[in-house]
């Protein structure tokens, strides 16, 4: 027990209290601020795609074409206005960080106890703790009667440990048991919680690669966009059009080439798959991070409550009258133990003792239990309970007379219990560390047989407490102190506990390794807990030392290099050790996912690519530093997570090839009015063009990003390379997007024969002239529907594909044909468009776009496939 001066454990007065708060300020961890509302919408009216058009609506304005710079500006406002609400929807998923300090505390002021808001604690208040309360100030203690602390989400250590030689209790952990009263030297933003808080908050993300694929792909596009309508514009002077239809043309051009729905897209794909994740027990926080996770090459995993359940389970016994005797590893009041051989009760009285011995509580709520108190006290107590053991009439006849709780010189703690009034003797309970107990034991050869067994259920991983007991005489006075009480004890035997794996993470790991990803164990544990914990699990590869984190070396890229191996595992490891790790693996070139849910956690999920924090078990502080929370604590959904991330990279790579076989088709006209001087009259005009990007390809995008995870998925490495690599470029710009094109001017030509136009004639205007856009524009509709089935797959054809596995995209046709049909036959918007039906010979034509695109689709992914044999993961 420590001890202070009568001035100190007085307290505060209430006047000092408030001065102090007034210079000081609150007990509040610092909190970080998002940006305003207004700037996140701003910022999605600034991008590329959004200033290009922005300039085109400039334009087209000052041309004297209000409507068309109306007409763009919605476009704009509308893409935006999607994706800042899909955003705004992720962002919502992020949790408070004041839950972590309790409301209210308990302190002495004026001499006196005293119930105050936690946020009102100010240094120098006395804290009055006991078993069960929140620590919500960095303090040191000056009276110390038994604590023990569970510390866990400052050190990811997940056994409680007792006070240390400094007496220093940190904000964040909580007493399991004794009582405390602690001097508090540190609030707010000065406690260590702050400080991990702060680093957590400082610590820069970084950038996506899907953000840096995309923003590669914007500005690609942007400059050639922005090149080709100059380009068309100086043309288009040079052969003497006038200045307004020189503008029209370059602004034409350059909307044709700017896939306005692509970032929208990409944002509806992403929130698609983050609503699968949901599904699966994944909550996305940040709508990029989906397809980062399947980007992924290591994993870096914490243990306890990510491959671990998170709580302690008795899974064996031993008495010196059985011998080894499992017990199981079931949790739950269903999970009952059949003591069948225990014929002299060895085994239900070693474990009623164990339960008498502690104060833990396991409490059956809907089939489960739920502990209160210390975990290894609420497992002993759930252990006597599965054995059929009435602990609670046990309690109730049977006083405790005096308690010595647990301390860190015994290792052990004792209950003197009353005599029943059905004759059952007073006694004393021991329970602790076996070696501390065994030395208290008498009958030397007992003592020799249980260090045996204790060695050996710690050698395979096991905590192992020993049980003991001492009958009092009836003319024996109750010990008065534990040096007395815990003397010529009996063994009753050993308890082997657990904190159990969770089942599916063995097979979670190996579907990680079919995939091509590295997974590291990275924990604040001791490293013989890792190790067997990694053993039982398979992380652990064979030949495979348990690395401690004060061995890891100071240069970063010695440091990458040692870590940077399948089945690692680093123990003992702080919020310091945790942030080198990550950027280490990141600076060899790994795409890195930490996982957590410990404040200590939390620096690191934000250096690496993508945090992913414990939703059930896991802090405020590190689920507001994730990217996702898993719902559920399973590490195996993190599995799922990824097979779901690569298939959303997948999709984007599916749309991007349909938007970019629209630009081919939607470019043509202006090829052929710039090659011929402008004698061959412009097939599509700009509204046109806004209304086949917005209005009948959004849609059928938006289908593709839906397309579900392959069954192949996740066999073989991440899928890698750029977004616009060289499969993509060439089936959109080499064989779909011309056959489009070729198809839609063939239809524009057939309506200009259909009206008896000749060649070498002049180009009829009028309805000749609307009648043949119709044409060209149902040929490029034609053409996207068709291509919209064939960017399904990059290695099968259309009919060979399971149509009803993307239903989204059935109702997308559909959807969009009927916006066609308003576009084409309704006179004032196809007035509007420049356009009306076109003569059945050319709607014939503009038909055959459909095929066209299959065969051309079909025959290369045949030659494809006789070259190499791909999957569907391209």
């Amino acid at each position: 027990m420590r001890s202070t001066s009568s001035l100190v454990t007085a307290g505060l007065s209430r006047h000092e209290a408030e001065v102090r708060l007034a210079q000081d300020g609150p007990n509040e961890l610092p909190s970080g601020h998002g940006r305003p509302l207004a700037v996140q919408f701003a910022a999605e009216l600034m991008h590329f795609f959004a200033i290009m058009l922005w300039a085109a609506a400039v334009l087209a304005w000052v041309a004297g074409l209000p409507e068309l710079a109306l007409a763009i500006a919605a476009v704009v406002v509308l893409n935006a206005s999607f994706a800042f609400v899909q955003e705004r929807r992720s962002e919502r998923a992020a949790q408070s960080l004041s839950a972590l300090l309790p409301r209210s505390v308990n302190v002495r002021r004026d001499g006196q106890p005293t119930a105050v808001e936690a946020r009102t604690v100010v240094m120098g208040d006395v804290l009055l703790l006991a078993a069960g309360d929140r620590v919500c100030a960095d303090a040191d203690a000056i009276v110390d009667h038994g604590v023990r602390l569970d510390t866990s989400m400052l050190t990811g250590e997940s056994e409680a440990v007792a006070l240390g030689p400094t007496g220093r209790l940190l904000a964040g952990t909580f007493l399991v048991d004794g009582e405390a009263e602690a001097v508090v030297v540190a609030t707010g933003g000065a406690t260590r919680l702050a400080e991990i808080s702060t680093l957590t908050s400082t610590t820069r993300r970084p950038q996506r690669p899907l953000t840096a694929e995309l923003n590669r792909v914007v500005r690609t596009i942007s400059v050639v966009a922005v090149g080709v309508g100059l380009t068309f514009l100086v043309v288009s002077l040079l052969i003497g059009t006038s200045r307004e239809d020189a503008v029209i043309f370059a602004i034409g051009v350059t909307v044709a080439l700017v896939p306005e729905g692509l970032l929208p897209t990409v944002t509806l794909s992403l929130a698609i798959g983050a609503q699968r994740m949901v599904r699966d027990n994944a909550l996305v926080r940040h709508l990029d991070a989906v397809e980062t996770l399947g980007s992924t090459t290591f994993i870096c995993t914490d243990k306890t409550g990510t491959l671990t359940q998170n709580r302690m389970v008795v899974v064996e016994v031993w008495t010196p009258t059985t011998g080894a005797s499992i017990a199981g590893d079931g949790y739950g009041p269903a999970a009952t133990v059949d003591l069948h051989g225990d014929d002299d009760g060895a085994v239900g009285r070693l474990m009623r003792v164990a339960a008498r011995c502690g104060s833990g509580r396991a409490v059956d709520r809907d089939g489960e239990w739920v502990s209160f108190g210390d975990p290894m006290e609420a497992a002993l107590d759930a252990a006597a309970r599965r054995c059929s053991i009435d602990i609670d009439t046990d309690r109730q006849e049977r006083a405790e007379l005096s308690r010595f709780p647990f301390s860190a010189g015994r290792r052990r703690m004792s209950v003197v219990l009353a005599a029943t009034a059905a004759g059952e003797p007073a006694e004393v309970v021991v329970k602790g560390a076996a070696e501390t107990v065994l030395a208290c034991c008498r009958d030397g050869d007992l003592v020799r047989r249980g260090a045996a067994a204790a060695a050996a259920l710690t050698d395979r991983g096991l905590r192992v407490l020993a049980v003991a007991s001492r009958v009092i005489g009836p003319t024996d006075s109750a010990p008065g102190d534990a040096v007395t009480a815990e003397q010529d004890l009996t063994l009753l035997g050993l308890v082997g506990l657990v904190d159990p794996p969770r089942p599916a993470a063995r097979d979670a790991l190996q579907r990680c390794r079919r995939a091509g990803i590295k997974v590291a164990m990275i924990t604040g544990d001791h490293p013989r807990t890792a190790a067997a914990i990694g053993d039982a699990v398979g992380l652990r590869r064979p030949g495979i030392a348990v690395i401690e984190a004060s061995d890891l070396p100071s240069d970063q890229i010695a440091l990458g290099e040692l870590i940077d191996h399948d089945g690692i595992i680093v123990s003992r490891a702080t919020p310091e050790d945790k942030l080198r790790i990550a950027t280490a693996l990141r600076g060899r070139g790994h795409v890195v996912a930490m996982t957590g849910d410990g404040v200590n956690d939390g620096p690191a999920m934000r250096a690496a690519n993508i945090g992913v924090a414990m939703g059930r078990s896991g802090t405020d502080v590190a689920r507001e530093a994730a990217d996702l929370v898993l719902l559920d604590d399973d590490f195996a959904t993190i599995v799922d997570a990824v097979a779901q991330g690569r298939a959303t990279f997948l999709n984007v790579r599916r749309f991007l090839t349909y938007h970019l076989t629209d630009n081919v088709a939607e470019l043509t006209p202006y090829l052929c009015w710039a090659l011929s001087g402008g004698r061959f009259p412009l097939a599509l005009g700009v509204m046109q063009i806004l209304a086949l990007d917005i209005g009948t390809d959004t849609m059928s995008a938006t289908a593709l990003g839906a397309e579900p995870p392959t069954p192949t998925v996740l066999d073989g490495p991440p899928v890698a390379g750029r977004l616009l690599n060289r499969t993509v470029a060439w089936r959109a710009f080499g064989l779909l997007g011309p056959a489009e094109a070729c198809i839609s001017m063939m239809a524009f030509v057939t309506a200009f024969l259909a009206a008896g136009w000749r060649p070498g004639d002049p180009f009829p205007d009028g309805t000749a002239l609307t009648g043949a856009a119709g044409a060209a524009f149902l040929a490029v509709v034609f053409g996207q529907k068709a291509n919209a089935w064939a960017c399904r797959s990059a290695t099968e054809p259309p009919w060979r594909l399971d149509w009803s596995s993307n239903r989204l995209l059935m109702g997308a046709a559909v959807a969009e044909l009927v916006f066609v049909v308003v576009c084409i036959a309704i006179a004032p918007v196809a007035g509007l468009l420049d356009q009306r039906v076109p003569p059945w010979q050319a709607l014939l034509v503009a038909v055959a776009a459909a095929p066209a695109v299959w065969s051309v689709d079909a025959a290369f992914k045949r030659r494809r496939r006789g070259r190499r044999v791909a999957g569907t993961r391209t």
